[in-house]
């Protein structure tokens, strides 16, 4: 007796790919993981390194897309890792230490390119401060833009990133320019979304980031281009002197946070997810 075929419907199927998705961006995650020191960043960052030193409170950096909470927390059950510090050696006065990725979650990522962008198919997606790709290899799996560009300037992680490509065998659609942003206007005037995830703040001083900024809205003036910050725009120009009136260059269009019904979801980590229309 035939077995009868087994019959996916198109809700199925779909569930069944984007699960998948999610394993393979696992894997990746996995195989930076084991080519990363703990805190996923390398000696060559000078800049940020100095910066995180400098922060009056201390600091770690935990890369979102590599460590998950649960992660953190083995991490820190196994000694390898804590949550807090001594404000006072030998005693028992600790205070939570200040955590910062560079990264999207796996989490931001599927409400990035599931609920904040549209349809990208045909489109360009310019990544300005690639790091780990993260943004790259989920946009390559979670939709169907034509082509997404990172844009990194440390050659160590431009170097991961190419690893990752061509291991993955996405070569097709992504590219890693090695590159300071600002010295790749064409890139900017033909994106159709430019994704800028805390790029600038812990990598360079502060006239630098005012020139980078007047750089970016000088030449990502496609009018109806996309632009996805973390934090606001208005959050990152008002500690820097800038010609950039916003109000001229973009419209911020309201986001829905509450797309996520699971108990572990960090709202405050999606709030802090702004996109931008160019007017």
């Amino acid at each position: 007796m035939k077995s009868k075929p087994c019959l996916v419907s198109g809700d199925d199927f779909d569930e069944l790919v984007v699960s998948n998705n999610d394993v393979v961006l696992r894997n990746i995650a996995e195989d930076l993981r084991n080519r990363l020191p703990i805190e996923a960043m390398f000696s060559s960052e000078h800049q940020a390194v100095q910066k995180m030193h400098q922060h009056p409170l201390p600091m770690i950096h935990v890369d979102a897309f590599l460590y998950d909470d649960d992660d953190v927390d083995s991490l820190c059950e196994e000694g390898k890792m804590s949550r807090s510090y001594c404000t006072e050696c030998g005693s028992y006065k600790t205070a939570s230490l200040e955590f910062i990725s560079h990264s999207f979650s796996l989490m931001e990522l599927k409400f990035l390119y599931h609920h904040v962008l549209p349809d990208l198919t045909g489109k360009v997606v310019v990544d300005v401060g690639s790091r780990l790709g993260a943004v790259l290899f989920a946009g390559y799996l979670y939709s169907s833009a034509s082509q997404l560009y990172g844009v990194e300037m440390n050659a160590d992680f431009c170097q991961l990133q190419e690893i990752m490509i061509t291991k993955y065998e996405f070569i097709d659609r992504i590219k890693v320019v090695h590159a300071d942003i600002c010295t790749q206007p064409s890139l900017l005037q033909k994106a159709d979304v430019v994704v800028m995830n805390n790029v600038f703040e812990y990598f360079l001083d502060r006239q630098e980031q005012a020139r980078a900024w007047e750089f970016i809205a000088c030449n990502v003036r496609k009018r109806g281009s996309l632009l996805v910050t973390v934090p606001s725009l208005e959050e990152s120009l008002s500690k820097l002197q800038t010609g950039v009136q916003l109000s001229q260059w973009v419209e911020e269009v309201q986001l829905n946070y509450d797309v996520y019904v699971e108990k572990d979801v960090d709202r405050e980590a999606l709030e802090q997810i702004h996109l931008y229309k160019i007017l």
